[in-house]
């Protein structure tokens, strides 16, 4: 049963459980799209972001085609406010900072690079952090980080701080040597109900699990 935090004619917003596609593909796998309708007996649910299978956190669906190219054109123009939780190896220099890069897509290996100059293919990608604590784990230094994407490419929170030396915990593409589901959560979402006009904002409390229960909860 998918966690439902808000549910109207035109959006559900929910909480994505780990190892869930955020949208369907061709291995049919569940997905939250079709796990919503059946759940919500809904005809039309749309996919405006997506989440890695491995991230967990909190999505908004909306549930008609008017709703949906609303939604769209926010979420491009960037009227969405987006805020992550990770668990980093390591700690940032700064403990607030913004990471500038231009990452490239390797489509075929699913996975996505930081290029040293603008190419064919590449596309800016830009984040703000703000480090919260840190924690001693298994001999290590690690960081939990609050995050704030300007810009939603493929892996990219995974791949900007892996390429500085701190990969996200559990994020065996990416560098780390962790046994645990990937570190990465989407924790808060706003934007602007379609209909109504009015802003919206839903968190997902942060998880308790390994290695999350090392830190101070961010709630307390």
């Amino acid at each position: 049963m998918i966690e439902v935090l808000h549910f109207d004619k035109d959006v559900i917003v929910c909480i994505k459980p780990f190892g869930i596609l955020s949208q369907g593909d061709s291995s049919g796998a569940p997905n939250l799209p079709d796990i919503l309708k059946k759940q919500t007996n809904s005809y039309y649910v749309e996919v405006v972001h997506r989440l890695d299978r491995p991230v967990t956190g909190v999505m908004v669906f909306p549930r008609n085609k008017k709703a949906a190219g609303i939604l769209m054109e926010d979420m491009k123009n960037g009227r969405f406010q987006k805020e992550y939780l990770a668990v980093v190896k390591g700690k940032p220099k700064e403990k607030e900072g913004i990471f500038k890069d231009y990452l490239y897509k390797d489509a075929k290996n699913c996975k996505s690079f930081v290029v040293k100059t603008l190419r064919k293919g590449a596309k800016e990608a830009v984040l703000e952090y703000k480090l919260i604590d840190t924690a001693i784990i298994d001999g290590e230094e690690c960081s939990l980080v609050k995050i704030r994407l300007h810009t939603g490419r493929t892996h990219q929170i995974r791949v900007q701080f892996s390429s500085r030396g701190m990969p996200l915990l559990g994020d065996g593409k990416y560098g780390s040597h962790f046994d645990c589901p990937i570190a990465l959560q989407s924790h808060l979402i706003g934007f602007i109900h379609p209909k109504y006009k009015k802003e919206m904002v839903f968190t997902c409390p942060m998880q308790t699990s390994f290695p999350w229960n090392k830190f101070k909860n961010i709630e307390d």
